[in-house]
Formats: C-alpha cells, sequence, structure tokens
C-alpha cells in the first residue's frame, strides 16, 4: 500500500524513538547540572564553615593567650586613665619578661569573682616597700623618686611599717592615691605574679587619648 503525502510508518517509529532519546538526554544534563550546583552549595557552605571556625579559635586564642579588651571602672587610675577608658591589655609579654617597675597591670580581686584591679608597679621581687606620713615612697630605705600621684599622699596604711616582698611578690598602687585600694590595704595586699593577668599597653577609646599607655612610663 502506498501512503500517499506522509512520513512512512518506519520514519514516524524513527522519529518518536529519536524524540524520547532527546528527552532523555535532556533530563539526564538538567540532573548533572543540579547535582553539580548542590555540590558546589555544599562546598561553599563547607569553606565559610571552615573560616569561621578559624577566626573564632584565633580569636580565643589572642583573647586567652595575647591580649584582650578591658575597661576601666572608676577613677583610682585618674589622671593615666579614666572611667569608661577602654584598654588593650597585653597578656604575653609576662610569659618572656618580668613584670617591671611602673608598668600599669590588671588582676583580680581575691575577695570579689569577676572583678578586676588596674594599678602601678611601685615594688618589685625582693624590695622592701614603705611610705612615710609625707607620703613619700621607700625603696630599700632609698626615696622612689616618680610623680605618678596626682596629689600628696595621705595615708600610708599598711606600709607605714616597712614592707618586704617575697620572690614573687608585688606592690602595687593607684595613681589617684588617696582614692585608690591598692597594696596599702588589707584587702588588697601585696600582688602574687601568678595572679597578674597582663600589662594596660594601648588606650584605645575615647578616640582622641588613643596610643601606647608606655609612652607614659
Amino acid at each position: 500500500m502506498i501512503n500517499e503525502g506522509g512520513p512512512s510508518l518506519k520514519e514516524e517509529y524513527i522519529r518518536e524513538i529519536d524524540d524520547e532519546d532527546s528527552e532523555d538526554l535532556e533530563t539526564s544534563a538538567e540532573k548533572e547540572s543540579k547535582e553539580s550546583k548542590k555540590r558546589r552549595i555544599l562546598k561553599e557552605i563547607l569553606s565559610n564553615s571552615l573560616f569561621l571556625l578559624a577566626v573564632f579559635v584565633t580569636t580565643l586564642f589572642l583573647v586567652k593567650y595575647v591580649g584582650q579588651r578591658t575597661v576601666v571602672i572608676g577613677s583610682s587610675m585618674e589622671t593615666t586613665l579614666s572611667d569608661q577608658d577602654n584598654l588593650i591589655v597585653d597578656k604575653i609579654s609576662y610569659r618572656l619578661s618580668d613584670p617591671k617597675r611602673f608598668d600599669i597591670i590588671v588582676f583580680p580581686f581575691s575577695q570579689a569573682d569577676e572583678t578586676y584591679y588596674i594599678k602601678r608597679i611601685i615594688g618589685l621581687p625582693g624590695e622592701t616597700v614603705q611610705i612615710d606620713y609625707d607620703g613619700n615612697i621607700y625603696i630599700n630605705d632609698e626615696l622612689l623618686e616618680e610623680n605618678y600621684g596626682t596629689e600628696v599622699m595621705l595615708d600610708p596604711g599598711t606600709a607605714a611599717e616597712p614592707i618586704t616582698l617575697g620572690p614573687e611578690q608585688y606592690f602595687v598602687l593607684g595613681d589617684n592615691r588617696n582614692h585608690s585600694s591598692d597594696s596599702r590595704t588589707a584587702q588588697v595586699g601585696l600582688i602574687e605574679r601568678s595572679r597578674i593577668i597582663g600589662r594596660a599597653w594601648i588606650r584605645i577609646y575615647p578616640f582622641e587619648k588613643f596610643g601606647n599607655l608606655d609612652k607614659d612610663k
């Protein structure tokens, strides 16, 4: 029989098969594209997660071992430091060298949790410290030349009598001598080196006072 004006049955069959194969190829390509996109997204998520983890671990390391931000509360270190000054505390220097006279240090207050004091080192291990009623400070019976106190010290406290420091002990004072609780009081006393968290290094706020605190030594 002659099929006039149209494709043969064989041609119809071939055409239908070709169309089905084309649809299968398109479906397969779409699947591969979706899988590739999923893999790319998962890779980005993993990469970002690892980056954030690295930042978090680095931050913890820096805060615990290198330096941390702290805020001054109170006026005991006036005029060197003021209430609400923001500082960076250097926590690594004392792992490499000994604290020095006139360093400003941060240490925990032994009689209250989560309370930290910031004071200036005056007496070093092995020295004998005494303060007379004229406000003069003596180290091993020699007058200490310093001008950090804002005014004449009125109360020598326990240092009215000679205090000899142990091999790991430090005597500290606030610069605002008449408004400071420090090594002259039994509540604070002498500071063991193991209690020192670090030294006040840089003031970062207020911005107009930004700078290294060592320049004042």
